[in-house]
């Protein structure tokens, strides 16, 4: 029988993306500062996602081989990441978007885009081989993207209606990011 425990991986996954944005909103509120927490997330990636593979590599004395294109894409993963950290926080703290809406659908988004570029990627073959698949995949795939997007279309749905019953909160004007003169 195959082992399944990479499930338990996907649904700690899953918990762990699941509950970070009402975790960094949390933080950024209490520390008053969206950017403070942002800080305290590349934080706890060093401390993670660096010293951790450090003390593997070193506790097994099996050191990876780095090459460019290895490094090239690992790294591009890493700013894919930590990019969509700081659009949380842009969506949420700096254009004031409800994180009840903000979560689902940043996380229903990124499955669809998910499962569409590893539909045509196939890194396996080489860095650069984009193709279909040889066997396309069966129909549940489809409706599973269909769902998703309509699972989108739904959570969009409630943010107007629930501003619809309430009336739009104050609109915010657009924060200047950055300036282009001094003060």
């Amino acid at each position: 029988m195959e082992s399944k425990i990479w499930l338990v991986f996907v649904g700690l996954a899953g918990l762990c993306w699941g509950t970070y944005v009402p975790l960094i909103a949390q933080g950024g509120k209490d520390l008053r500062s969206s950017y403070a927490s942002f800080l305290c997330v590349g934080i706890a990636y060093f401390l993670i996602a660096v010293l951790f593979p450090l003390a593997v590599f070193w506790m097994r004395g099996n050191w990876p081989r780095f090459n460019v294109s290895g490094v090239t894409f690992a790294t591009l993963a890493g700013t894919a990441g930590a990019l969509g950290a700081l659009c949380v926080i842009f969506a949420t703290f700096e254009f004031k978007g409800d994180r009840r809406f903000v979560g689902p659908l940043i996380f229903g988004t990124a499955p669809v885009i998910n499962t569409l570029v590893s539909l045509i990627w196939h890194p396996s073959e080489s860095a650069f081989s984009f193709h279909l698949p040889e066997e396309a995949p069966g129909w549940k795939l489809y409706a599973g993207i269909v769902l998703a997007g309509l699972g989108a279309a739904l959570v969009l749905y409630s943010k107007e209606e629930a501003e619809t019953k309430h009336g739009p909160g104050p609109r915010a004007s657009a924060p200047a990011i950055v300036s282009s003169h001094p003060k």
